[in-house]
């Protein structure tokens, strides 16, 4: 089993988001979000939280990581597959994956 680090990137950053939703459509989105967890099963390890850079705004990134998750699969098409659905695409963000690497002697 692999695990993957998956990355919530948005034009927005999570903050602003939170902060300028409608109550309404941030409960239907959150709503979305459980279906999709519950829907992804024991792949899903960590569902993760909304993130916020601390970095500074130096204006290099075209995208904000807005979030992350951390999950297991068998391989790549297998976690494909299960974000497909994804509600974050449906708001127009993109989803980033990173394999989580095994340290030798760890």
């Amino acid at each position: 089993m692999t695990t993957f680090l998956v990355l919530y990137r948005s034009a927005t950053s999570a903050a602003e988001r939170m902060a300028t939703t409608d109550p309404d459509a941030g409960a239907a989105s959150i709503e979305a979000w459980m279906r999709w967890a519950t829907a992804a099963g024991e792949a899903l390890i960590d569902l993760g939280a909304p993130t916020q850079s601390l970095t500074g705004a130096d204006g290099r990134s075209q995208s904000h990581i807005s979030g992350y998750s951390l999950m297991q699969a068998e391989d790549l098409p297998t976690l494909e597959r299960l974000l497909a659905e994804h509600p974050h695409r449906a708001d127009g963000g993109t989803i980033e994956v990173l394999e989580v690497l095994a340290v030798p002697g760890m």
